[in-house]
């Protein structure tokens, strides 16, 4: 029983295996997706919603000159515009001081010599022309102004336009060179006096383009309104001046992550990568052990809280430490580093449904090794409590033998009297427990037997008066060995000891109590203690039949016994109580 008791104990180190093992596994699995690069469209969205939150960020170092749905209208041409148009807008960004002109339009096809020549001598004249191109032949060469020869010739420089698409066609990124050619923003920035990028500046996919805002925070120049002068000059000095397509109609619009229902114009999306190149790149991914460390924390946080805290409030943790992760991610965006949120996030998520369910199944395990456990003990206890009142039955019984032996009897009239007392209190009403409690406690009857001088309880004759005193004082001793005592078999012991010698009419010993005054246990233990008595033998008597005892009882009954008990105790023995009651029957009354 021990041993299965120790097996058995409940085991406090379960459910720290489980919490922690399901935060390894989530762990695990979010590291593995993270390099995996799985998601990317998710991971793309987050990074979305930071640009969204960090809100609009305006520049004034680059302008666009677009050419919009306002310019078709106001000067009434098609596209393409021919090129001395272009060749005008350039001279008019020179005239204003532009620093650097970008030309987001390609200039590839010869057109007629006469316009070709214009935008030539435009570009020539300014001296600050970089101009897009998205085409070059096997050797990198190009075709703009007629060819590479003529670039140089014009001081211009030519430059890729080129963007990487990410997950579902958005421009995110921009890299450092393109089709063997530096890329626009690049070669635009380096112009303008911003620094000198090489390859170990830009990532593996390019360098996210820190964009300023929404679609229009870039300041914004109408075509038309530049080339019929009607631009304020103070409004491009010194700026970088992005001149392209912005009409919806010509196709060059474009999703970003600086929006996520709007969609940006090309040039506007250059500009945005210029300012970027300009500043250094300000925007760039956190050092992997970042995002590999709060994949690692956040999987761990709920086995963490799940050591001590419940399922429920673990699940409660949860919402509270990706909360403080998307906090701390968006300041680090704010600061320019972008940091992985969707894989720690869900590693976040794995390990808490894992803690909980792991944290809920030790429980349900703890629980049921505790119920087992339970039972043992309680069995157990049950087990000792039937030892112990096994104990004290069996010292009842040997105290009221060594009483009964006093007086030379065997002990068997003890088991008799005990027998009769339940079979007697069964018929009168008692309950089953109530009857073996009283069989147990009238074997006490007697004990007080043990208190009597040997010269009187074993005298062979008659006692004399002063003898026959003594002996009653048996009753009281006994109660007196039995008293105060806390359990319900010696309280009952007691009782029956003190009051098995009173009688129904009051003429009994020791306190003459008469009637129902009288306990019910002593009542019935005077029945059964005086029928076995006269049904046993004894040195000075013979043992009487069963038939003249039953009658001797009935003639006592409302005087020495409770007539009530007397009638139930009569069904005991009912074929010597038959002949008991006819005999009676057949006895004439006499005449009054």
């Amino acid at each position: 029983m021990l041993a299965r008791l120790r097996r058995l104990r409940p085991r406090r180190g379960s459910h720290v295996t489980a919490v922690l093992v399901a935060g390894l596994v989530a762990a695990g699995v979010g590291i593995g997706a993270h390099e995996a690069h799985l998601l990317p469209t998710v991971q793309g969205d987050s990074v979305a919603l930071r640009f969204e939150a960090r809100g609009t960020r305006p520049t004034p170092e680059v302008v666009v000159v677009g050419v919009d749905d306002v310019t078709f209208s106001d000067l009434g041409r098609q596209w393409p515009f021919p090129r001395s148009l272009h060749a005008r807008a350039i001279d008019r960004l020179r005239a204003a001081g532009a620093r650097t002109i970008v030309y987001d339009v390609q200039f590839t096809e010869a057109t007629t010599p006469r316009e070709d020549g214009a935008l030539f001598e435009a570009v020539r004249r300014a001296g600050n022309v970089v101009l897009a191109t998205s085409e070059t032949d096997a050797h990198g060469r190009t075709k703009v102004l007629g060819g590479d020869e003529n670039v140089a010739a014009a001081r211009a420089h030519v430059a890729a336009s080129n963007l990487p698409t990410g997950p579902e066609g958005v421009f995110e990124r921009f890299t450092r060179t393109s089709v063997g050619l530096p890329a626009l923003a690049v070669t635009a920035a380096r112009l303008s006096g911003g620094p000198r990028l090489g390859a170990a500046d830009f990532e593996s996919g390019g360098a996210f383009i820190d964009y300023r805002g929404r679609p229009g925070t870039i300041p914004f120049v109408s075509f038309s309104d530049l080339v019929r002068g009607r631009v304020d000059p103070r409004i491009l000095r010194d700026r970088i001046v992005v001149v392209g397509a912005t009409a919806a109609a010509l196709q060059d619009v474009h999703a970003t992550p600086a929006a996520t229902r709007q969609v940006m114009s090309g040039p506007e999306i250059q500009a945005n990568a210029i300012w970027t190149a300009r500043h250094g790149l300000p925007l760039r991914s956190v050092p992997g052990w970042v995002d590999l460390l709060a994949i690692l924390a956040l999987a761990l946080a709920p086995a963490v809280a799940g050591l001590r805290a419940r399922p429920l409030a673990v699940a409660l943790v949860a919402p509270v430490v990706g909360a403080a992760w998307l906090g701390a991610a968006q300041l680090l965006f704010n600061a320019g580093w972008v940091a992985d949120v969707v894989w720690p996030l869900a590693a976040l998520v794995t390990g808490t449904t894992g803690t909980v369910a792991g944290r809920y199944l030790a429980e349900l395990g703890e629980r049921r090794r505790v119920v087992d456990h339970n039972e043992i003990l309680e069995q157990a206890v049950r087990e000792r409590t039937e030892e112990l009142r096994d104990t004290q039955l069996e010292v009842v019984r040997r105290l009221a033998q060594a009483a009964e032996s006093r007086d030379g009897d065997t002990g068997q009239h003890i088991e008799r009297m005990s027998r009769l007392c339940e079979r007697l209190a069964r018929v009168a009403g008692l309950s089953p427990v109530e009857a073996e409690l009283l069989r147990h406690a009238s074997a006490l009857h007697d004990i007080g037997k043990i208190g009597i001088p040997d010269r009187v309880l074993l005298k062979p004759g008659p006692l004399d008066d002063e003898e026959w005193e003594v002996m009653q004082t048996h009753a009281a001793l006994g109660a007196g060995m039995l008293a105060d005592s806390r359990t319900d078999l010696l309280q009952l012991a007691e009782i029956v000891a003190r009051t098995h010698h009173e009688r129904w009419d009051g003429s009994g010993y020791p306190a003459g109590l008469a009637g129902e005054d009288i306990p019910l246990a002593g009542r019935i233990c005077t029945i059964a203690d005086v029928f076995d008595a006269l049904t046993s033998w004894r040195p000075y008597k013979e043992a009487w039949p069963v038939s003249e005892a039953l009658a001797e009882i009935r003639r006592q009954s409302g005087r020495q016994f409770d007539p009530a008990l007397v009638e139930a105790f009569l069904e005991l023995f009912p074929e010597e109580a038959a002949a008991v009651l006819a005999e009676d029957a057949a006895v004439p009354v006499a005449a009054g």
